[in-house]
């Protein structure tokens, strides 16, 4: 395949094409894939935004500084910054993934990017693998604010009852629908202090957490406003 066009959107040209094929090649395709570079990749670019906002932001709290690396290096960031980059069109996929449209698929273009990362981590070393990550997170970086960084409804909406002092909610996963890699969450959300249970649903566990943690949490604004 010619990655003409990729290395010149990546700021990088693999010397071993080997290595990056393995990184665009999905589970789906056989092996080798790109699930072991994935894990690496997702180190070593977790360490290079950290080091990036503990130096951007000198007084930001531990707090501030984990919701900002948080937002940055999240599926949604990294498959907007593989959709920059064209990667979806170099991607291996198995004949099912290429059916139902894997390429455009926000998890299977997050797991390449930090696989391309783990594997130009492994031909080029720290160095450069932290100035290619650093320039296709530049705009993210630029426009980052640790302050302007909510923290997510789970963690919100614990710190709100504890506020109250009342018992932490406990989530139940209820059915988990759709092909292994198309999966669909229902959760269940229970408060002690609500009357009913909230209910979210998501692609994740966690996002569907998140969904039903949110709608607990405006019930309980709510609740307490009536009071």
């Amino acid at each position: 395949m010619d990655y003409t066009r990729f290395y010149h959107a990546l700021g990088y040209g693999f010397k071993q094409e080997d290595l990056l094929t393995t990184a665009l090649t999905h589970s789906s395709a056989g092996t080798p894939n790109n699930e072991r570079l994935e894990f690496l990749g997702d180190a070593i670019l977790s360490c290079i935004i950290a080091e990036a906002l503990f130096e951007r932001f000198p007084f930001a709290s531990e707090g501030e500084l984990t919701r900002c690396r948080a937002s940055l290096v999240k599926r949604d960031t990294l498959a907007h910054i593989a959709q920059h980059l064209g990667l979806g069109q170099y991607l291996c996929l198995g004949g099912g993934e290429l059916k139902s449209g894997g390429w455009q698929r926000a998890s299977i273009l997050a797991d390449a990017l930090e696989a391309v990362i783990g594997a130009l981590y492994r031909e080029a070393g720290m160095p450069v693998c932290k100035h290619v990550v650093l320039r296709l997170w530049q705009t993210q970086l630029d426009n980052l604010s640790p302050r302007e960084i909510s923290k997510d409804p789970k963690t919100r909406l614990q710190e709100y009852l504890q506020s109250k002092q009342q018992p932490l909610p406990e989530y139940r996963v209820l059915t988990v629908a759709g092909a292994p890699h198309a999966q669909l969450f229902q959760v269940e959300c229970i408060v002690p202090c609500l009357s009913k249970s909230t209910y979210g649903n998501g692609d994740t566990r966690r996002r569907a957490e998140q969904n039903a943690a949110s709608q607990a949490l405006t019930l309980l604004t709510a609740l307490y406003h009536d009071k």
